[in-house]
């Protein structure tokens, strides 16, 4: 039983939260303030302190506008210093981790009474490396010797006139205390390309003997974490310390709870981190232009000792791998027929799938070839790295000076990262499959490489289930998982099955505060056309729609298919264009800020959206008065992963389409229809353009598992 005392400060902190904001208590945030502190206030311990006994894990589906944050940060936060455990919240997206931090816990501070501290914990990639800017704005003329051998590394020195206006604003910012070498917090987006110019990883990254190690700002976010009874990070954070073992980042497992927020994304982002994928022609390239690099610096630079000998030894195996990789591309363009498919944003991706995960043999026998080949480099590469390590530390004359060493460690490091990926692919690519385990699912995607095309070898689980249930289940003290999206169809089946919830893992549903019934409005019309025939179903949304959305002053259609969104586009009457924003021509962010600009000024806006936009949008009031979607979102028929996983139910005697298209739909859906109320004075209309909704068997499971919106059926 929770202790008398955990539950007065968690009863003493809400109803002081409640007072000094002037609100009435919701239903459904009382509800889930009591299921997580019964979960998480009454874990039994060891005289260690560790957990004693089953998995505690709860899992809780809360509507929109229950205030979520509130209700875990105030149940969780006691509980974890009752218990002297470190508390982790995790999120998916970065826009919800910087509300956490820099609104939702100070706001819980100032108004319940509770006392805890907190620190926001971001991958070192969304900081600012100061060594490199430095190199970039010497266009490298200190160290470019070495460095410029390095290009295809990222490396690159030359530097153009609008990047150099960039990096000379960024070193003034930084200089005037106007910036904290966050990429989030500068004013403006930067380009993946500018930034991976300016960031670093930990193979490259030289640490205390960094002449910037003092004022490097990533090392300073991490300073504060060390004492904090709060950490606020995502989930791909703490995923990448669970695979390192956990505890490497962040605090140890064992000693820590852990929020999942936004935590129906938790399993796929757990698949992505396992997942692996190499281009050939590329890698081809990169070990033919690192075998010049090392016999053009072993001729430059006599070295001496074990350094010198790793480093001859380079040259010859990355080209006999290099052959190897050649072969390799030969034999994938025999076998594959790649056949072209959208990917859920509505990318063109041409692919080819083994089936089964099973690959040819002959091509699994070169896969092996690889892999050796890759492990040998892996080796080499990461003695030289700690070799270059001991240079940098003084402690052996390795043969070169230790400002030399430190030069050099961050190329050694960048050829130790590429190495070890290839080794993880063909590792992944060819391994055995167990017997009664989901397969790996592995495929080939035609890549665009310049002028020329390459071939992208794939490989990735397709449940992430044991690996959660492996790495953080059954080891964390305790954990909470919460989004408005947990249960599909009504039930929890889909998420455990993906994410390996524990057998004993309490469940539960806490209701929105919204009256759907009031404030919505759901229409199923009749076009007269039949999703499944596109073109048809196309020409009767281009019909329809103006009609459909005309008393709306901002309305979002959403499309399963680009090619679809563009065919209505296109097909809409030039003035009635006009209105439209489509997805994909700016950035999300400036198509929204568009579009809210355009309602501010009383002017119609309609926005046109693939699935990011189904998902995580915000457009309160009268930026989205009607939601528009065109067809149920069942996933991408050809997305490799979950092609696999279809197959693998099927070969078990499961039906695959009941099994999985359908829960998914209804959770996509669901998501989809939540973009209309975003706060309690929300009104509007969502139109569903697919009968399927009414007239299949599982379109009626689909119609009842949404929110009760007052229905209109054509």
């Amino acid at each position: 039983m929770i202790s008398n005392e955990l539950k007065a400060t968690i009863q003493g902190a809400y109803s002081r939260f409640l007072e000094a904001k002037s609100l009435k208590p919701r239903y459904g945030q009382r509800l889930m303030i009591a299921e997580v502190a019964k979960v998480l206030g009454d874990i039994a311990s060891d005289d260690e302190g560790r957990r004693a006994g089953e998995p505690a894990v709860v899992a809780v589906e809360a509507g929109t506008g229950t205030g979520k944050t509130v209700a875990y940060s105030l149940a969780a936060i006691p509980a974890a210093k009752a218990a002297g455990k470190r508390l982790v919240i995790a999120t998916a997206t970065v826009a919800l981790q910087e509300q956490i931090v820099f609104k939702d816990l100070p706001d819980l501070m100032r108004n319940s009474g509770l006392n805890f501290s907190f620190a926001l914990a971001k991958g070192r990639g969304r900081y600012l490396c100061l060594s490199k800017l430095d190199v970039l704005l010497q266009e490298g003329h200190a160290q470019s010797a070495t460095a410029q051998l390095f290009e295809e590394e990222g490396f690159r020195i030359e530097v153009d006139e609008r990047s150099q206006k960039l990096f000379n604003s960024m070193i003034e910012k930084l200089a005037g205390n106007r910036w904290d070498g966050d990429r989030d917090s500068w004013s403006e987006a930067i380009e993946d390309q500018d930034w991976a110019r300016l960031t670093t990883d930990h193979s490259q990254c030289t640490g205390r003997h960094c002449p910037n190690f003092q004022q490097c700002v990533f090392y300073k976010a991490r300073e504060g974490m060390g004492k904090v009874d709060v950490i606020v990070t995502n989930h791909d954070m703490v995923l990448a310390d669970l695979a390192l073992g956990g505890g490497a980042v962040l605090p140890d497992p064992r000693d820590t709870m852990y929020v999942f927020d936004e935590g129906h994304h938790l399993p796929d982002k757990a698949i992505g981190h396992f997942a692996h994928y190499s281009r050939l022609r590329s890698t081809a390239d990169w070990l033919e232009q690192t075998a010049k690099n090392l016999t053009k610096l072993l001729a430059q630079h006599p070295l001496p000792g074990d350094l010198g000998k790793y480093i001859e030894q380079v040259p010859e195996l990355a080209r006999e791998v290099r052959t190897q990789q050649q072969f390799m591309f030969t034999l994938c363009e025999q076998v594959a027929d790649f056949r072209t498919g959208e990917d859920m944003e509505g990318r063109d991706r041409p692919r080819y799938r083994f089936e089964g995960g099973v690959v040819p043999e002959q091509i699994r026998e070169v896969g092996i070839e690889l892999k050796k080949g890759f492990a040998r480099l892996n080796d080499l590469f990461t003695r030289l790295a700690d070799l270059l390590k001991e240079g940098m530390d003084g402690e052996n004359n390795i043969g070169i000076a230790s400002h030399q060493a430190e030069e050099w460690y961050p190329l050694f490091g960048s050829l130790v990262t590429r190495a070890q990926g290839n080794w993880e692919l063909w590792t992944a690519f060819t391994a055995e499959d167990p017997e009664d385990n989901p397969p790996m699912a592995r495929w080939l995607t035609l890549a665009e490489s310049g002028a020329l095309f390459d071939i992208e070898v794939n490989a990735s689980p397709i449940l992430a289930a044991e690996m959660l249930r492996k790495s953080l289940w059954n080891v964390a003290y305790g954990a909470l998982v919460t989004s408005a999206t947990l249960t599909a169809l009504g039930k929890f089946d889909r998420f455990r099955m993906r994410s390996g919830l524990p057998r004993d893992a309490v469940q539960c549903v806490v209701p929105s505060p919204f009256v759907h019934g009031d404030a919505g409005l759901l229409r199923v019309p009749d076009l007269g056309a039949d999703p499944r025939d596109a073109t048809a179903h196309t020409a009767a949304i281009i019909r329809e729609l103006p009609a459909i959305v005309e008393d709306a002053r901002g309305a979002l259609v959403l499309f399963s298919s680009r090619k679809q969104m563009q065919d209505v586009f296109d097909g809409l009457d030039r003035d009635w264009r006009k209105l439209v924003l489509i997805q994909g021509n700016l950035s999300k962010q400036e198509t929204l800020n568009k579009h809210k600009a355009r309602v501010d000024d009383g002017q119609h806006s309609v926005l046109f959206g693939l699935a990011s936009f189904a998902e995580g949008v915000d457009l309160p009031g009268a930026y989205c008065e009607h939601v528009v979607i065109a067809k149920i979102p069942f996933a991408v028929p050809d997305d490799p992963v979950e092609a696999a996983l279809a197959e693998w139910i099927e070969a078990r005697g499961g039906n695959p389409f009941m099994e999985i298209a359908v829960p998914d739909a209804s959770l996509r859906l669901i998501q989809a229809c939540g973009r209309l109320l975003r706060t309690e004075q929300d009104r509007g209309v969502i139109t569903l353009l697919d009968r399927r909704l009414v007239t299949q068997r599982y379109g009626k499971a689909i119609l009842n598992a949404l929110p009760p919106f007052r229905r209109e059926i054509g």
